[in-house]
């Protein structure tokens, strides 16, 4: 209780000092409670995670009683349709956890036969990068996680390396498509970037990154691989290992799979119906979720409640909401036009430097805080510099791409993270220490960045 107390302290001290060098540096009133309140809901998310929706709810209703922002502008800077959007892929999601469908995809390409360490660390990579891409970051690591523990406890080898690289391969995998992490459907809603886009240059990307992943924890987990070999040895074929994982698709999981796989295709050329009926940008790609979300409940309408209380995350869409809108207050008050000119001026206008440091402040930002907190203050900034004509694609991909790998930094760096620890502790009783995670974390995190970084720098496809 002490401890909460001096954090309530330290919170509004820096609250209180932040709105006062905003106003000493020749802010205006409303400037200045724009950027303390923000700054208020971020720290609050540090301090008191499980309090970070009153925090946002708070700082929300403040602005608007001091005129910060009006109801009108509160609407238009909610991120609607990023909300929509992750509601629709939620119930989508919670049909698929009901049919079966993610214990088959596991089992299906886990039933490896002449398993190696060296092959079962390759194969939970890409499956976890894929999935991560297809479906929620969380919703993936939990089937993966299930998955390792039960091949684990098989041939009786310690799970956290394996575990570790599943969740690192996650986070990867899930700047792949604007699927796989909030931060791509908020990126992709905030720069006018289509699915396609992330497709041909995201996705290439984290798949580069997978294989730097892959070649790093072969070599750092040695001693864990060798025993797994040795462990295969003693226990023979994995013929048991396979009927223990052996899930039979049965007419709910297909059926699964065939509107899972109709979703993708037609997310996947939304670009194309925008284009067709001509309509704004990324219409189709917030809509279609919700088709199919509405199909779902009809078809499922005994469990559409359930879909939609138990499998929407309405805790964390709530906070998102307040969150976009105090983010929202930074443009509305222009803000963000004098941050962005002070980023101007400090990097004297050298683009490569802009999006290098970029990168690397989302990466280091987001190993501490949620990435889509760090994004939501991002995205204003970033907008802000199109006044100076700034070529702002190669710093929306420096965002994601920050955002995503440097949660493999920390263990509180991702959702994926705490995720797959909390699993692993409840059932394994086995917990891992800050610097175990950090020691490999900071160089997964580390080397992945300086590829993107040099990629984005070199190459002229991202330019």
């Amino acid at each position: 209780m002490q401890k909460t107390g001096y954090r309530l302290v330290l919170l509004a001290l820096i609250s209180c000092a932040l709105w006062l060098f905003s106003r000493k540096i020749g802010l205006s009133n409303n400037q200045s409670l724009s950027i303390a309140i923000f700054s208020t809901s971020i720290l609050g998310t540090l301090f008191f995670w499980d309090f970070r929706l009153s925090f946002a709810f708070l700082g929300t209703a403040i602005l608007l009683v001091t005129k910060t922002i009006d109801i009108e502008h509160v609407i238009e800077f909610s991120s609607l349709e990023v909300i929509l959007f992750l509601v629709g892929m939620m119930i989508i999601t919670g049909f698929l956890k009901y049919s079966g469908f993610f214990a088959w995809i596991v089992s299906l390409i886990l039933r490896i036969r002449n398993l190696t360490g060296r092959k079962f660390v390759f194969y939970i990579a890409v499956l976890s990068a894929l999935l991560s891409c297809a479906v929620d970051e969380v919703t993936s690591i939990i089937f993966m996680v299930a998955a390792i523990l039960e091949i684990c406890d098989y041939f009786e080898v310690e799970p956290t390396p394996f575990l570790i690289i599943s969740v690192f391969a996650t986070n990867i995998g899930s700047a792949g498509t604007v699927l796989g992490n909030p931060i791509g459907i908020l990126i992709a809603s905030k720069s006018g970037l289509t699915f396609e886009d992330f497709i041909v240059k995201a996705f290439p990307l984290a798949m580069l990154c997978l294989l730097v992943l892959i070649f790093i924890v072969l070599f750092w987990y040695r001693p864990a691989i060798k025993n797994f070999d040795r462990k295969i040895k003693e226990l023979g074929p994995n013929d048991i290992l396979i009927s223990l994982i052996s899930v039979s698709p049965d007419r709910h999981t297909k059926t699964a799979c065939s509107v899972f796989a109709a979703t993708l295709c037609a997310i996947a050329v939304s670009y194309r119906f925008d284009l067709f009926w001509k309509l704004m940008p990324n219409t189709t790609l917030v809509a279609i979720p919700l088709i199919v979300a509405a199909f779902i409940m009809i078809w499922k309408w005994r469990k559409a409640r359930a879909f939609v209380e138990k499998d929407v995350e309405w805790w964390t869409l709530l906070f998102f909401l307040m969150l976009f809108v105090q983010a929202g207050t930074l443009k509305y008050t222009d803000t963000t036009k004098i941050l962005a000119d002070k980023i101007i001026t400090l990097t004297e206008n050298n683009h490569n430097l802009l999006v290098g440091m970029t990168l690397w402040l989302s990466a280091i930002g987001s190993s501490i805080l949620d990435n889509v907190v760090l994004v939501a203050a991002f995205v204003p900034i970033v907008q802000g510099l199109k006044i100076a004509s700034v070529n702002l694609e190669p710093l929306w991909w420096a965002i994601l791409f920050g955002g995503c790998l440097g949660g493999n930094i920390t263990l509180v760096g991702s959702t994926a993270n705490i995720v797959a620890i909390g699993i692993l502790e409840k059932e394994k009783n086995i917990r891992i220490t800050f610097l175990e995670w950090f020691k490999i974390g900071a160089i997964v995190g580390i080397i992945t960045t300086a590829v993107v970084w040099l990629v984005l720098t070199v190459s002229c496809v991202y330019r």
